[in-house]
């Protein structure tokens, strides 16, 4: 019913930048939080960065001052822009979006991406 698409992961030097983006189709009236998180083998999923209806951002402390999250909600989609990457952001990265279907407000799902690889090696 919903799906996100993501894009603009690869592998980048030490102090490089990426951008990630995460398009959402199919029955979408409302877009409300927007979340990025990243994953390495073994560990937990972290939450990096969310964006809220309101454009309210919060990141983890680790990336403060290098990423931003963005969205545009007329395309559905959300951004983050990664600078000065280092080595420890190296994961997959994957998008969360809470949505509403219909015009019934009260009633929204989430839904997530497929993950996409970020590798920071020199």
């Amino acid at each position: 019913q919903v799906q996100l698409v993501e894009s603009g992961g690869g592998m980048v030097q030490p102090g490089g930048s990426l951008r990630l983006s995460c398009a959402a189709s199919g029955t979408v009236f409302k877009v409300w939080t927007m979340a990025r998180h990243r994953q390495v083998p073994g560990k937990q999923r972290e939450l990096v960065a969310t964006i809220d209806s309101d454009f309210g951002t919060d990141y983890v402390d680790d990336v403060k001052g290098r990423f931003t999250i963005s969205r545009d909600d007329a395309k559905k989609t959300v951004y983050l822009q990664m600078n000065n990457l280092r080595p420890e952001d190296t994961a997959v990265y994957y998008c969360n979006v809470r949505v509403s279907n219909t015009i019934q407000l009260s009633r929204s799902y989430e839904y997530w991406g497929q993950g996409t690889q970020v590798t920071v090696s020199s």
